[in-house]
């Protein structure tokens, strides 16, 4: 009986590793991280990146950048192109830090296939959407959701992530 136990936990472990493949060597992006098992977070992406990471065993982009940003470089058709999965939530600055878009950057983190990269610009929006959803989704006090923010690039919206963890989201204000 032990036998049959050990070779059903080996076969689901082995089942589980075709899931999610390691990723092999991450090409040197701007503000590189990994803050968590299989989230990789960085700033702008360009073509050649974006075969690069393919080949690293990254198998979902999630960009929080604005199609404006980059109007010469159709990222969505590179990724996929590629065979990647590529999700687009667009968050204009501090005015997209509300608490719907970070309802949906929740989901597409819950959902994406790993390892997923998650990028902006500087990298420095994907580490305020961290930050709330850390405090407003995953009960995180405000000390643990700004260390969080930093280790995926929260950088200049610090104080601004601050303000909203201090006054709540920004749908919840006028209630």
């Amino acid at each position: 009986m032990k036998t049959i136990g050990f070779a059903l936990v080996a076969l689901a472990l082995a089942g589980c590793a075709g899931i999610s493949p390691s990723v092999t060597e991450m090409p040197a992006l701007p503000q590189l991280a990994e803050p968590a098992r299989g989230i990789f977070t960085s700033g702008r992406l360009t073509d050649v990146d974006i075969a690069s990471i393919q080949r690293s065993g990254i198998r979902e982009v999630i960009d929080l950048t604005l199609d404006s940003e980059t109007p010469d470089f159709d990222e969505a058709a590179a990724a996929r192109s590629r065979g990647l999965v590529y999700r687009n939530l667009p968050i204009k600055g501090a005015d997209g830090l509300s608490m719907e878009n970070v309802m949906a950057f929740d989901a597409l983190l819950r959902s994406a296939k790993r390892p997923v990269l998650v990028h902006c610009a500087s990298s420095n929006r994907v580490g305020a959407m961290a930050a709330l959803k850390a405090a407003w989704v995953d009960g995180a006090t405000t000390e643990q959701a700004i260390a969080l923010g930093k280790s995926w690039g929260l950088k200049g919206l610090e104080a601004e992530v601050q303000t909203r963890l201090q006054s709540g989201p920004v749908e919840d204000r006028n209630e």
